[in-house]
């Protein structure tokens, strides 16, 4: 056990005996972290060896003997378990520690770092509807007042008088909130299907929160997204335009960042916001090459893009925040890229490999299209490279270079490839 002066939370993780401790310790590094972007300090960390997770309260008897003793000093106000907690398990753990402290678990800690984070309607919904179905029936089920919570780490988001409510209201709100959601998701496919129109290739950032995803976009676009050293600084899915050098013009979208232990109610909340994932061409897969788990964190991502239903999407390696090693990175391998969102290395070599990828599933075709269908030339020109015309005797012989869609919009014109 590790101990701090300031006043705080006590981190909680259990490592199956024969397991590995240092994995534990890794995924309390990364809750300590969490804890921080909510905006508190550690206290102390337990670790617990069992054979297996206590049905009551998860860790033993003398575990919650020792955390009440230290709770008793007064010095803690927060217990956050690493792992899933039932309702029926946090009223037993304040019943049996017996002090004015709060006890949640890692998917509480997020949902209140997504409720600070939260920016667009759709995202503060979102939000609100997964803690509604996840921490509501938690608190509810403590046993104390809520009154007596006072705000803070754990209480943000619906607030306490939603959570006050009876099992009726709290169903009725959640069925409002699911048809107000459905309805925005509604509104983002039309948008979707606006973007799937204008025939541009779909380029996503994925990957580890923090790893620098939204950073990237701003210098890659401009965009001027909001881009801080905190877990979960992006919730909302943001879509620019990106022209690479060969004058090509791609949709380049940032996206809510992936965490090791993510909750996969967490996942289903914010499928409209990940179904960007689903529809892009082509992931970018961004990590923080100062980390030392960089291959866990990737390994997480792919993990969560192929629970999306994504995988098989072509893949460039991005290995971001370059800027601060000490030493520069002098080999690269294929498919792999170190950048800076910061300075801007490496933003080249990215935007030619998202040209190479988008070059392998776009081919040049010559198409012959009637006189009378002359407003296909004039779609074709607005949605794909026109590199030549002819007005020919049999019709209008154009070469154009096309995507899967385009083959299959102007498939019927298509005399042979190029």
């Amino acid at each position: 056990m590790e101990e701090k002066t300031a006043k705080g939370a006590i981190l909680v993780g259990i490592a199956e005996r024969g397991s590995d401790v240092e994995e534990c310790e890794r995924s309390l590094n990364e809750l300590e972290r969490l804890l921080d972007t909510a905006g508190g300090t550690v206290y102390a960390r337990v670790i617990q060896i069992k054979d297996s997770f206590d049905p009551r309260t998860c860790i033993g008897s003398g575990k919650v003997a020792e955390i009440a003793e230290m709770c008793r000093g007064g010095e803690a106000e927060l217990i956050i378990f690493d792992f899933e907690l039932t309702p029926a398990q946090i009223r037993n753990l304040e019943e049996d520690i017996a002090c004015d402290v709060r006890v949640i678990d890692r998917s509480m800690l997020i949902l209140d770092i997504f409720a600070l984070h939260a920016e667009s309607g759709e995202g503060k919904l979102q939000v609100e509807l997964a803690q509604l179905k996840y921490s509501a029936p938690r608190l509810m089920g403590k046993g104390k007042e809520l009154s007596r919570l006072g705000g803070g780490i754990g209480t943000r988001g619906p607030g306490e008088s939603k959570l006050e409510s009876d099992r009726r209201h709290l169903k009725e709100k959640v069925n409002q909130l699911e048809k107000k959601i459905e309805e925005m998701e509604r509104n983002r496919a039309v948008m979707r299907s606006q973007r799937d129109r204008s025939g541009l290739p779909k380029v996503a950032l994925v990957g580890y929160t923090n790893a620098g995803k939204s950073t990237l976009l701003n210098a890659m676009t401009g965009a001027g997204v909001l881009s801080e050293d905190k877990l979960f600084a992006t919730l909302d899915a943001t879509t620019r335009k990106l022209e690479l050098p060969s004058g090509e013009t791609v949709l380049l979208t940032d996206t809510v960042g992936f965490i090791r232990k993510l909750p996969h109610h967490l996942v289903k909340a914010f499928k409209s916001t990940l179904d960007e994932v689903v529809y892009a061409d082509i992931l970018l897969i961004v990590s923080d090459i100062t980390d030392s788990e960089v291959p866990e964190h990737i390994k997480v991502t792919e993990s969560v893009v192929e629970e999306l239903g994504a995988s098989g999407k072509p893949v460039i390696y991005v290995y971001n925040k370059c800027d601060k090693l000490s030493e520069p990175i002098t080999e690269q391998a294929e498919g792999c890229v170190a950048t800076s969102g910061v300075t801007g290395e490496g933003i080249d070599r990215l935007l030619a490999l998202i040209e190479q990828e988008i070059k392998k599933f776009k081919k040049k075709y010559l198409l012959v299209i009637p006189y009378e269908r002359q407003s296909a030339l004039s779609a074709l020109y607005d949605q794909y490279t026109v590199e030549s015309v002819d007005y020919a005797d049999d019709g209008i012989r154009v070469v154009a270079i096309l995507d899967e869609k385009g083959r299959g919009v102007y498939g019927k014109y298509i005399a042979e490839e190029v």
